[in-house]
């Protein structure tokens, strides 16, 4: 089980203090909301950020692209010390030759799909990438609250996984706390990225802990 801290409910003015905290609490991944302000109406930041995080951690860095156009993201951020990117699914027909030039600047590759968006949308694509996004919110914002009718695209993502045998990752994101966590890993998810959740708590090492042992638990049937 993965537990990614969101950097974007930690202090904006500590970055890189919130990253080296994030790894000292024994975080497995550390990820980077990326938000142009036209697919999604708001602005995070960009790879000159990623690209000084990354001296301070050897941390899997998981950039999740919420751009209209990626394209011009993907060198930079895979050159700033990006471990795996993620697009949109909503992308369309652009899709395709996106995950091929994620892969081709030898990163791993990541396909997010938003909540009004059938998980048939992703089905094409899940032997070319190496996780999964189910957004359990509508992107743009942190601290909104989970919706439950995403848990359907959970199961149906992990029946596919088995059922063909492959072997991506299905992160969850949006809402993630300790009970929401808990129903996604019973639905098939093994990747929790949560953000006020994680990174609002003074004991962070605790927080990540607790809820790695409780997803690996819902995992598990106990």
């Amino acid at each position: 089980m993965i537990i990614a801290p969101s950097l974007l409910a930690s202090d904006f003015g500590k970055f890189a203090k919130e990253t080296i905290r994030a790894s000292k609490a024994k975080a497995d991944w550390l990820h980077l909301d990326i938000m142009d302000g036209h697919f999604v109406p708001n602005i995070s930041f960009g790879p000159e950020v990623v690209r000084v995080l990354r001296r301070e951690t050897k941390m899997t860095f998981d950039v999740h692209l919420m751009c209209s156009n990626p394209e011009i993201l993907l060198e930079p951020f895979a050159k700033a010390g990006a471990d795996l990117i993620t697009i949109h699914a909503e992308l369309g027909d652009r899709v395709p030759q996106l995950l091929w030039k994620i892969r081709s600047l030898g990163v791993k590759v990541g396909l997010a799909v938003n909540p009004p968006t059938g998980i048939a949308n992703a089905e094409p694509y899940l032997s070319q990438i190496d996780l999964l996004l189910v957004m359990t919110v509508n992107p743009g914002f942190g601290g909104q609250p989970f919706i439950q009718e995403m848990l359907p695209k959970i199961q149906q993502a992990a029946a596919w996984r088995r059922e063909r045998g492959l072997n991506f990752r299905i992160e969850v994101d949006g809402g993630i706390n300790q009970t929401t966590a808990v129903e996604c890993a019973r639905a098939g998810a093994d990747t929790f990225v949560s953000g006020t959740a994680l990174f609002g708590q003074r004991q962070l090492g605790r927080a990540i802990s607790k809820m790695r042992q409780a997803v690996t638990r819902a995992a598990a049937g106990q």
